[in-house]
C-alpha cells in the first residue's frame, strides 16, 4: 500500500534562508566561486582588500581630517575615521553586490533548481571574508595608540558586526529580488550606497547630529548602521583615549541599552520584509532571466 504524500510544496518554493543553511557546502562553494572571479587576472589578489580601504581611509583623512581640521576637535581622529570606514565598507559591499546577486548568476538560475537566497547571502559571506584583513590593520593601528578594551567591548564588535549583516541580507533579498523585475533598483541602491557613509558618524562625531536635529534625533538612532558605526567607536577608538581626552567626546547615552536593540529589531524586520518579498518573487525568477 502506497504512503500518502503530506509534504508537496509548490516548485520553486523553500523555506527561505533556513534552506540555505541546510546546503552549507553549496554556499561555501559559491563563496570560494565569487573570490576566484573578483580576483581572477589580478596581480594584488586579496590585497585589494588592504588597498582600497586604506586609500579610502587617506583621501578622507586629508580631505576632513587636515584640511577641514576635523583632528583638531577629535582626538585620535585616524582609529574613529577608519573604525567607522571598515563597517560601512562592509555594508555597502554586501548590499551592492546582493543586489546584483540573482541577475549575475541567471545562467544557473535558469539551469538547475537551488534555493535562490544562497546568492544574495552567499555576497554577504564574500564581503565578510573581506572585512577581516581590514579590522587587522584596525587592530594594529588600535594597539599602537594602546587600546585596552573590555570584555563587553569586544563582545560589542561581534554584535555590531551581526547586526549590520542583518540588514545588508535583509536589503540584499529585498532588492536582489526587485532587480530582477526592475533593474532601476541597481540605480536605487547606488544611490543609497552614495549617501550611507554620511548618514553615519564615520567622518564627523555624533554631536553635531544632535546639535542641528535636537528632539528628532532618536531617528536617526534608529538606523542600524549609525548604532553600529558608534559600537565601533565605542570598542575600537575609545579605549585608546586618555582619561582626559575621552571626557571631550563620549559615546551616545544608552547606546547599548537602548538603540542597540532597537537597531537590531529594525534590522531583523527588513530582514522579514526581505525574505517574504524575496519568496513572493522568486518563483518567476527563471521567466524573467
Amino acid at each position: 500500500m502506497t504512503q500518502p504524500v503530506t509534504d508537496l510544496v509548490q516548485p520553486g518554493r523553500g523555506r527561505g534562508i533556513v534552506d540555505v543553511y541546510k546546503h552549507k557546502f553549496l554556499l561555501q562553494l559559491l563563496v570560494r566561486k565569487e573570490i576566484k572571479i573578483r580576483y581572477r587576472g589580478s596581480v594584488l589578489g586579496l590585497l585589494w582588500s588592504y588597498v582600497k580601504p586604506l586609500m579610502q581611509f587617506l583621501i578622507y583623512f586629508v580631505a576632513l581630517g587636515v584640511f577641514l581640521d576635523m583632528q583638531r576637535g577629535t582626538p585620535n581622529y585616524a582609529i574613529y575615521l577608519f573604525a567607522g570606514i571598515v563597517l560601512v565598507n562592509f555594508f555597502t559591499e554586501s548590499l551592492g553586490n546582493a543586489t546584483r546577486s540573482i541577475v549575475d548568476n541567471r545562467d544557473l538560475i535558469r539551469k538547475i533548481y537551488l534555493p535562490r537566497e544562497l546568492f544574495p547571502v552567499s555576497t554577504v559571506w564574500v564581503s565578510a571574508a573581506h572585512l577581516l584583513p581590514q579590522v587587522v590593520v584596525l587592530l594594529g593601528a588600535c594597539l599602537l595608540t594602546g587600546w585596552s578594551p573590555s570584555i563587553w567591548q569586544l563582545l560589542a564588535v561581534v554584535g555590531a558586526f551581526v547586526l549590520t549583516a542583518i540588514l545588508s541580507t535583509g536589503l540584499g533579498l529585498l532588492f536582489g529580488a526587485a532587480n530582477v523585475y526592475f533593474r532601476d533598483s541597481e540605480n536605487i541602491v547606488d544611490m543609497i550606497l552614495m549617501i550611507v557613509t554620511w548618514a553615519s558618524p564615520v567622518l564627523y562625531v555624533w554631536p553635531m547630529v544632535q546639535r542641528v536635529m535636537g528632539p528628532w534625533f532618536f531617528l536617526y538612532q534608529l538606523n542600524p548602521v549609525t548604532v553600529a558605526v558608534e559600537i565601533f567607536h565605542w570598542a575600537f577608538w575609545s579605549p585608546t583615549l586618555s582619561a582626559a581626552q575621552s571626557g571631550s567626546i563620549s559615546m551616545p547615552p544608552d547606546l547599548i541599552t537602548v538603540w542597540f536593540p532597537s537597531a537590531f529589531g529594525v534590522a531583523v524586520l527588513v530582514l522579514v520584509i526581505g525574505q517574504l518579498v524575496f519568496m513572493k518573487l522568486s518563483v518567476h525568477f527563471a521567466q524573467e532571466l
